[in-house]
């Protein structure tokens, strides 16, 4: 599996980074009818998209391939050498999202978006908040001391590398020595970063919903995005249910509602997090609520939340399947849950597929995390 991984790896190096910078265009990523256009065809006026999901996911797949390489050296010390492989191309990808000239990085608003390059290679960051400024929370993983130095060759290259590159190293955490539970952070975002995008995300008037967290802000619900390129008017706007674009068939169902592997994911992330920062770091839950709440408590609120699409609420029936028809309240088919391939952003309505148990049967590890038992 990691060969076959490597070759589809080496594939996206090769023809998604055109400008050899470390910084992806992707291609279809699924969720390209996030943004005002459909990101996978000609770009209006020329250039191309710099993408902050498709770079965010190649840095969180060299991540993964990381992970498999270390597991993989503990019989076999030869994959050291692509441990060290994956740990450089990492650090290279997240210093292009965060630091050099063709950063995807706002300051200004604190969040991740797409940017526009034209033809002259100018940018225009495309301030939309979606998804695609939350997959970088994605790339994060802890590394142990003793995990390390289980692998000698390894250990020596990563530690000279940070020792002669050190402007790759600004994405570690407890870059100097193994302080902190003797462990390093390796993640995309400091702690700074984090905290800005973790504000937009955990917010309920932009992503976070009482059933998970949307694929698009709900700040566009009322104020439509709207942006002039290569002289044609583009505007996006928030929408909790089916699309209401022609892309795909009309199948552009990432422009509000909530989907479960990305949430899932999300839930990872925030665990790896509190994994490093534990109870030093706390934020606000929802923002500007005043709760403050680990990185752990808040991903079992969101997993929860998740959790509650498929329960019964107060009034008996449960939001997967709204508030009318046989399967909301009849007792007969109102127990026989159905995995539905999305849900509304506001309501928890299941939509789209009704048997898309290839991912959003994560429930049953999100009722796990909650603690949940025989009751839920």
């Amino acid at each position: 599996m990691f060969h076959k991984l490597l070759l589809n790896f080496t594939s996206w190096v090769n023809r998604k980074d055109a400008d050899g910078n470390n910084v992806f265009q992707g291609g279809f990523l699924g969720m390209d009818n996030s943004s005002v256009f459909e990101r996978a065809e000609a770009v209006p006026g020329g250039g191309h998209i710099d993408q902050s999901d498709g770079t965010a996911w190649m840095a969180f797949y060299t991540l993964e391939m990381l992970a498999i390489a270390m597991e993989l050296s503990q019989t076999d010390p030869v994959y050291q050498d692509m441990a060290t492989k994956f740990f450089e191309h990492f650090l290279s990808i997240a210093r292009a999202m965060t630091v050099e000239g063709n950063c995807l990085w706002d300051d200004e608003d604190g969040f991740f978006y797409d940017v526009f390059r034209l033809p002259d290679g100018t940018g225009r960051p495309l301030k939309l908040r979606s998804l695609v400024g939350l997959i970088p929370l994605l790339a994060v993983t802890v590394i142990d001391r003793d995990r390390v130095e289980a692998l000698p060759d390894f250990a020596d290259r990563m530690h000279w590398f940070l020792h002669n590159r050190p402007h790759l190293g600004g994405n570690i955490a407890s870059l100097d020595d193994w302080e902190d539970g003797h462990r390093h952070l390796v993640s995309v975002l400091d702690k700074e970063r984090l905290v800005k995008v973790l504000e937009y995300m955990l917010d309920e008037d932009e992503f976070l919903s009482r059933h998970g967290v949307r694929s698009l802000s709900k700040t566009y619900d009322e104020q439509p995005y709207r942006i002039e390129i290569g002289g044609q008017n583009f505007e996006i706007s928030y929408k909790p249910a089916e699309s209401a674009s022609g892309l795909f068939g009309g199948n552009s169902n990432w422009r509000g509602p909530i989907w479960f592997p990305i949430n899932y994911l999300l839930i990872e992330a925030l665990g790896r997090f509190h994994e490093y920062y534990g109870e030093d770091l706390q934020i606000e839950f929802p923002t500007g609520s005043g709760q403050l709440k680990t990185l752990n408590a808040v991903a079992i609120e969101l997993s929860q939340r998740l959790v509650d699409v498929f329960l019964l609420d107060k009034s008996g029936t449960r939001p997967v399947f709204g508030n009318s028809g046989p399967f909301a309240d009849d007792p007969a088919w109102r127990d026989h849950v159905l995995f539905y391939e999305y849900f509304h952003g506001d309501t928890g309505v299941g939509l789209g597929a009704s048997h898309q148990t290839g991912w959003t049967a994560l429930v049953a590890e999100l009722i796990e995390q909650c603690g949940g038992g025989s009751d839920t």
